[in-house]
C-alpha cells in the first residue's frame, strides 16, 4: 500500500470514529437541547486547539453479543487543548454511543488522560452523560469506576479538577464528581442522583420525577453538590473559561497574573454602599467589587448558603479568594451549610496557592434544635480548622458585627491571620449588646423601678465599652482600624509583604478534620 492509500485508509476510519453513535443518535441528543460530546469540547476549549487520542479504542466485551457491536472510541472522548491559551487535558462521555455507557477500555481511555494531566500538572476536565456501568461489562465496569476515583483522590489537591454535568449521572458514576474541586450544572440537562425515581418508587413507594429528584438546581440550591449553576450548555462553558483564568495549573503554581485595574468606583462605591444604621442589612458582593480590580467576582455556590459568600477576585492583577457573611441572609450567621460553603473553599485555596480575605460581618453560629441535631458542632469546626491549618496570607476585614465563635472561626488573629483590619464600625464581643446586658446587669435591670430604662443605660454602656474595634487594638489582636475606603489599600500591601510567607506545621502524615 502507498502511503497515499494508507491515507486514504485512515482518513475512512476516522471518518467511522467521528461519527459517534450514527446520525439518528445525534439527533435523538439535539432533540432534548443537548451538544454532542465533540461540540461541547470544541465550544469549550480555544479554536483548533483540540487534539485526540484514542480515537480507535474499542471495547474488548465478549459476552451478550457485544462481540458484534462496533462502538466507536467506546463512548468517550479524550485529549488535550488550551482555554485562553491555558492547558488542560479533558474527556467527554458521548451519549450517542451506547448511551456513553462506561465500560472496561472506556474507563481505561478517562484514567489514561487522568495520568496524563497529572504528569503535565494541568487542569483536568470531565464532561459527564451517561447511562451508567455498562451492564454487559460487569465487573469490569465496577473496577473502571474504582480507578477513576482513586486517581480524583491522588489528583486531588494537586491539579484543579473540574467535573460538568451535561446528561445523566446516576449511581456510581456521582462520586467521581463528587470527589472534584468544582461541579457544573446545567438547567434541565444535568441529573445526578444515587437511585433514580423508579427504583425510589419501587423500594419506598415515592413517587418523584427525575429534575425534583436531582436536576441542577437542586443540587445547587439544596444540596451544594455543585458550585456552578446556568441556564444552556453555552453559559456553563463561559463560566469555566472564567474559572480557568482565575486559578493556577498545579499546586507548585500561582494563577496568572493581569494588568491590574481600579475598581468601578461610579458603579461601587464603598463609602454609599454600607449603610448608617448598623442593623440594616446591605450586600457583601458590592463590597468585594468595590474592592476587587475591575469589580470583577466570581462568585462559586451562589444559590447554596447563601449567609456566606465565597468566590475568586483579584487585587492588584493577583487572585484572591473572598470568604465573607452575607447579612441579607440570616444576618450571615455561620451554620451547617455555610460552614461546610466556606471550610472546602479555604482548603481548595490553600491547596493552589490562593490567599484569602475574609470579610467579617455575623452575630455568631446560628442556634436552635435543628442546627444542634444537625451537627452545627462538627460542622462548624470544619471552618475552625480549615482556617487553622492554612498556610497561604490570610487577611481579615472585621466590617461590623464579630461576637463570640463566630469572631474566632472568621479567620480571627487567634487561628493565626496574618493580618487583622477593622472599619470603625466593628463590634467584638462575646456576645451582642442587648444580650450581654440582660445577662450582666440582670439582677439591677429586674429591681429598678424603671426596668426598660435601666435595660437600655445598661446597652449602652456595654456598647461603649466593648462593641467596638478599640479593645481587640489594645490587646493587638486587631493590627489597624482602618477607613473603609482604605480597605483596598491595606489588603493589596498585606499581600504584597506576605507574598512569600513561608509557614511550616509539625511534623505528621495528615491532619484529622472532622468530616
Amino acid at each position: 500500500m502507498s502511503i497515499k492509500q494508507k491515507t486514504h485508509d485512515l482518513k475512512k476510519r476516522m471518518k467511522g470514529a467521528l461519527e459517534g453513535g450514527g446520525e439518528r443518535a445525534i439527533e435523538k441528543q439535539k432533540s432534548v437541547g443537548k451538544m454532542t460530546a465533540r461540540e461541547r469540547i470544541i465550544a469549550l476549549l480555544d479554536p483548533k486547539s483540540f487534539h485526540e487520542y484514542d480515537l480507535f479504542v474499542e471495547h474488548a466485551a465478549k459476552d451478550f453479543d457485544m462481540d458484534k457491536k462496533y462502538l466507536p472510541g467506546d463512548g468517550v472522548i479524550t485529549g488535550t487543548g488550551t482555554i485562553y491559551g491555558y492547558p488542560v487535558c479533558i474527556y467527554a462521555q458521548d451519549f450517542t454511543v451506547a448511551g456513553g455507557s462506561l465500560g472496561y477500555m472506556h474507563a481505561k481511555k478517562i484514567t489514561k488522560i487522568m495520568d496524563h494531566a497529572m504528569r503535565l500538572k494541568v487542569p483536568l476536565i470531565g464532561i459527564n452523560d451517561s447511562g451508567g456501568a455498562r451492564i454487559q461489562e460487569g465487573v469490569n465496569s465496577l473496577a473502571g469506576y474504582g480507578e477513576i476515583f482513586y486517581r480524583n483522590t491522588q489528583a486531588s489537591g494537586v491539579i484543579p479538577q473540574i467535573s460538568v454535568i451535561l446528561g445523566p449521572c446516576a449511581g456510581g458514576a456521582v462520586y467521581s464528581p463528587a470527589l472534584t474541586d468544582f461541579v457544573f450544572v446545567v438547567q434541565n440537562i444535568s441529573k445526578m442522583f444515587i437511585t433514580g425515581p423508579e427504583v425510589i418508587k419501587t423500594v419506598l413507594g415515592e413517587e418523584i420525577s427525575m429534575e425534583a429528584l436531582g436536576g441542577a438546581r437542586v443540587h445547587a440550591e439544596k444540596t451544594g453538590n455543585a458550585h456552578f449553576y446556568a441556564e444552556s450548555e453555552q453559559e456553563c462553558f463561559e463560566q469555566i473559561k472564567q474559572l480557568i483564568s482565575f486559578i493556577p495549573w498545579n499546586n507548585m503554581r500561582k494563577a496568572l497574573t493581569y494588568l491590574k485595574k481600579e475598581p468601578k468606583q461610579e458603579e461601587y462605591n464603598i463609602g454609599k454602599i454600607f449603610p448608617s444604621d448598623a442593623k440594616q442589612p446591605y450586600d457583601v458582593r458590592d463590597v468585594i467589587r468595590a474592592i476587587g480590580d475591575d469589580s470583577a467576582f466570581l462568585e462559586v455556590m451562589t444559590l447554596f448558603a447563601p449567609n456566606i459568600v465565597i468566590g475568586f477576585s483579584r487585587l492588584n492583577g493577583e487572585t484572591v479568594g473572598f470568604v465573607a457573611n452575607q447579612p441579607l441572609y440570616l444576618a450571615g450567621v455561620l451554620d451547617v451549610d455555610s460552614s461546610d460553603k466556606a471550610a472546602r473553599f479555604i482548603r481548595y485555596c490553600d491547596a493552589f496557592n490562593i490567599p484569602l480575605v475574609t470579610l467579617v460581618d455575623l452575630p455568631g453560629y446560628l442556634p436552635g434544635v435543628d442546627q444542634e441535631h444537625a451537627g452545627v458542632i462538627r460542622h462548624g469546626a470544619k471552618v475552625l480548622y480549615a482556617y487553622s491549618e492554612a498556610t497561604v496570607p490570610k487577611i481579615t476585614v472585621i466590617v461590623r458585627k464579630a461576637y463570640g465563635g463566630g469572631y474566632i472561626g472568621m479567620c480571627s488573629r487567634h487561628l493565626k491571620a496574618d493580618f487583622v483590619f477593622a472599619w470603625p464600625t466593628a463590634e467584638i464581643a462575646v456576645m451582642g449588646p442587648e444580650g450581654a446586658a440582660n445577662i450582666i446587669f440582670k439582677n439591677e435591670i429586674n429591681s429598678a423601678e424603671d426596668p426598660d430604662k435601666v435595660r437600655q443605660l445598661k446597652i449602652k454602656e456595654y456598647k461603649k465599652k466593648f462593641a467596638n474595634p478599640y479593645v481587640a487594638a489594645a490587646y493587638g489582636y486587631v493590627d489597624a482600624v482602618i477607613e473603609p475606603t482604605e480597605t483596598r489599600d491595606f489588603l493589596i500591601h498585606a499581600l504584597e509583604i506576605s507574598q512569600h510567607k513561608s509557614e511550616e506545621g509539625p511534623k505528621k502524615k495528615h491532619g484529622i478534620p472532622p468530616f
